[in-house]
């Protein structure tokens, strides 16, 4: 289960969706964890926010002070794509 925290100055995200396919790939995983990527990349590349991105297996944390509507754009996107995901396998647990 991956564990999904938002205030309104951090993302935290612990553990995994342990989702494996026969083939022993964890796409829920890989894909929790490319809309994560794309959206510290894009913080950081697409607005001026100043945010701190930090992750590890199993483990994100991204924080920040204040945002820009472009940077709350790009957070309500990651969050769309997220709950999609969810709601396709029930791997998320929103606290």
């Amino acid at each position: 289960m991956i564990t999904i925290k938002i205030t309104d100055r951090s993302i935290r995200m612990n553990g995994h969706a342990c989702q494996k396919s026969p083939d022993g790939i964890d796409r829920v995983c890989a894909a929790v964890s490319a809309l994560t990527c794309n959206l510290i990349n894009s913080l950081k590349d697409l607005t001026g926010d100043r945010i701190r991105g930090e992750t590890a297996s199993g483990m994100t944390v991204i924080e920040w002070e204040d945002l820009s509507d472009g940077g709350k754009l790009l957070i309500d996107s990651w969050f769309l794509g997220i709950a999609v995901i969810d709601q396709e396998y029930n791997c998320i647990q929103f606290e």
